[in-house]
């Protein structure tokens, strides 16, 4: 494909419309007939709460997962409390969780009382390892929350066996990389979330699956453990006015349900276009010195939520103007590591205030549009702007 250019030699924008991170406009314009009467069937029955749409849904993706158990909730950050509270955790029991991740997955660890526990993650996948977890185990560690950071499983066949060695929980922040296949060492395979106790994800609308506002789940294999994820959710309530827990209320409600059972036939297909979004970046942007693409884990297949470069020598802002002036927008996930918000600072179990992986990543990733939407004219021109930045 050639890219479009002016008389002066410069690349040209696509002339279709405007170049977004995540293009929810152009992707419900496609499946506008069926969300349409989704929702409507949901507003004419008037079943919003824990209607038919929502157990549909449950059901649908459990098969997707290949899980026993689907609990929906509210949202992510909820799925990763939900499944926190349902553990029984003590005040001042341990979590350990990567440093380089979003808030929510911290966050949630410290609202409950608990102690979070920073540790550094692989320079190449971004992902939190075995090999960083180990040494931060304590006789007060009680659970790992591995975060499938951008789209491609943690190395997980290491982290599960060392966390049945400590007699841990593993709940895996899912949010990013729902559908990756993780294959094991024996031939084994399995979706993302369903490889430790509890598996978290988020619906919020940039997703992988997104709905048209808030949503989460969580799921599991154990029938005691969804028992106790379904009460917590509930407000602690196995019967109506019978609080058995103190729980919370989150909810996934009908009508995000229904846009969800729509999107949830096609995410396979969103994330291969997503796939192959990205082997044409990989293939236009290899090379090019200053420059690193993501790599792969070889375990993992990868549903590319972001596809998130390095940009070495302190050149990333430099960058990030360059395409903005080419009307390229680009985001920084995370410019500021969790042991250095305020929120956080000095409240980490191990103290900790640098990690040298996680402080460099901070300095340097920088994500590119991408969805399922992006056709080769758009990649082309981005590319192509990348590429004139380093020339």
């Amino acid at each position: 494909m050639a890219t479009p250019t002016a008389p002066d030699g410069r690349a040209q924008p696509p002339p279709v419309q405007s170049i977004q991170m995540v293009d929810l406009k152009t992707q419900y314009e496609q499946i506008q007939e069926e969300v349409d009467r989704a929702v409507l069937d949901v507003v004419r029955s008037g079943a919003f709460i824990n209607g038919p749409a929502v157990k549909e849904f449950q059901a649908g993706l459990e098969r997707y997962l290949d899980c026993a158990h689907v609990i929906p909730c509210a949202n992510g950050t909820d799925a990763l409390q939900i499944a926190l509270m349902a553990l029984d955790l003590k005040p001042g029991d341990e979590v350990i969780v990567p440093a380089f991740t979003y808030v929510a997955s911290a966050e949630v660890i410290a609202l409950l009382g608990l102690s979070p526990v920073l540790v550094d993650v692989d320079p190449a996948t971004y992902n939190v390892t075995a090999a960083e977890i180990e040494p931060a185990i304590t006789e007060r560690t009680k659970t790992i929350i591995p975060v499938h950071l951008f789209g491609q499983s943690c190395d997980m066949e290491p982290i599960v066996a060392l966390a049945k060695q400590h007699g841990l929980h593993v709940v895996e922040d899912n949010a990013q990389a729902i559908g990756a296949i993780y294959t094991f060492s024996d031939d084994r395979t399995g979706r993302t979330g369903t490889l430790g106790n509890i598996g978290c994800t988020s619906f919020y609308p940039s997703k992988n699956l997104g709905a048209y506002g808030d949503g989460g789940a969580l799921n599991t294999d154990s029938d005691e453990l969804a028992a106790r994820l379904r009460m917590v959710a509930n407000h602690g309530q196995n019967r109506q006015y019978y609080h058995d827990v103190v729980g919370c209320n989150s909810r996934l409600d009908s009508i995000q349900a229904a846009i969800l059972n729509c999107k949830l036939a096609r995410l396979d297909d969103y994330n291969t276009r997503r796939q192959a979004a990205a082997r044409y970046y990989d293939e236009h942007l290899m090379g090019i010195d200053g420059l690193i693409t993501p790599a792969r884990l070889p375990a993992s297949t990868h549903v590319y939520h972001q596809y998130t470069l390095r940009i070495a020598d302190g050149r990333r802002e430099a960058l990030q103007q360059h395409l903005k002036e080419a009307g390229i927008p680009s985001m920084i996930y995370y410019p500021v590591p969790l042991y250095d918000q305020a929120a956080f600072r000095g409240t980490a179990a191990n103290a900790v205030d640098f990690l040298p992986v996680t402080d460099a990543l901070c300095k340097e990733v920088l994500s590119l549009p991408m969805h399922s939407e992006l056709g080769e004219e758009t990649l082309g021109y981005i590319c192509a702007t990348v590429r004139k930045f380093f020339s």
